[in-house]
């Protein structure tokens, strides 16, 4: 979607767009609200500024249609798309890693009763099996931090996926 088409579409078609980047009414509410943007790089710093904070509540939400790290996401919505996209430039990894990560996935909604959430896009298989071993460690308000950092990150970068100029 062209900037241009973003800026006059209604308000219900802008939010429509922008919920797959982060499944957050408010967010996407306040994106759509803050229209007409003068370029990409405003929309983008004002969609992450928007996203700090994001309550305990919206990041459940949000998180619910997250797969696992290494797991294909099912669906065919725009959302599933973006993250079987992600998830698949992490590329291939021994069985070692693959197994490390499904082992690390248990151990972390253990611990934090939710799967465990970072930005794919950009990573291998062993970056983000280094990362769930050093988070799995930390106590939950730090996590709690670094999870909402991780949804603005990847809420930014689908939303730059999703604008051109």
């Amino acid at each position: 979607m062209q900037l241009h088409d973003f800026n006059e579409a209604s308000r219900a078609e802008a939010t429509a767009a922008l919920l797959p980047c982060l499944d957050v009414p408010r967010w996407a509410g306040q994106i759509a609200d803050g229209r007409p943007f003068a370029s990409t790089s405003d929309l983008l710093r004002f969609a992450g500024n928007a996203a700090a904070p994001l309550t305990s509540g919206e990041v459940e939400a949000a998180l619910a249609h997250h797969p696992r790290i290494g797991e294909r996401a099912a669906g065919e919505n725009a959302e599933a798309q973006w993250s079987r996209q992600e998830q698949a430039g992490l590329g291939t990894a021994p069985e070692t890693v693959t197994a490390a990560l499904a082992e690390g996935n248990r151990r972390y909604e253990e611990k934090f009763g939710r799967v465990f959430l970072i930005r794919a896009a950009g990573r291998t298989k062993e970056e983000v099996l280094e990362a769930l071993q050093e988070r799995i460690t930390l106590p939950a308000a730090e996590e709690e931090n670094i999870v909402q950092q991780q949804l603005r990150q990847i809420a930014v970068h689908r939303l730059e996926g999703m604008i051109t100029p």
